[in-house]
């Protein structure tokens, strides 16, 4: 009975470790974007071949294909345009659902240069659904809060003028 415990939590272990790495490399390859070289394959790695994505504007299914990438250069520069300076990985928790399958709470701040040249850091979480396949992390699912509406709250963005 105790060797069991012992194994589950050094599998525990072992796949937090797995996961952080996962979202530390991949926030490391959003800074690197951000700041003009592109890393979009390590982006794209991350992602399985097709995915979901579900916030306050709706829920799409996205493709990881040359129409993603293309997305990507348009986020980034629209991330530019607003004065984020990096992204930062502060934790993750995760809640098994299988074997091969984890439910990741991820942890971020961002951090912001206002037009006025005040500094601004905010912290938000997204939740991933990952596929662990060949020992590997991919995401297929994630769900994000109202990026929009902390933008605009910390005027890094205009109102909506329909809000």
């Amino acid at each position: 009975m105790l060797a069991r415990y012992v194994n589950d939590f050094a599998e525990e272990e072992f796949m937090q470790s797995k996961i952080e790495r996962f979202f530390r490399d991949y926030v490391a390859a959003f800074n690197r974007s951000l700041g003009g070289v592109p890393d979009y394959e390590a982006i794209r790695a991350a992602f399985a071949p097709c995915f979901v994505a579900a916030g306050p504007t709706g829920v799409i299914c996205g493709q990881n294909d040359e129409k993603f990438a293309e997305f990507l250069e348009q986020g980034y520069a629209f991330y530019r345009s607003i004065g984020t300076r990096r992204m930062m990985f502060r934790g993750v928790t995760l809640t098994a659902i299988d074997t091969y399958h984890q439910m990741a709470r991820v942890l971020y701040s961002s951090e912001y240069e206002r037009r006025d040249g005040d500094l601004v850091t905010i912290d938000f979480d997204v939740t991933y659904l990952l596929q662990i396949k060949d020992g590997t992390p991919q995401i297929f699912a994630y769900v994000a809060g109202d990026e929009q509406g902390l933008l605009r709250e910390h005027g890094l963005i205009a109102e909506d003028p329909e809000g």
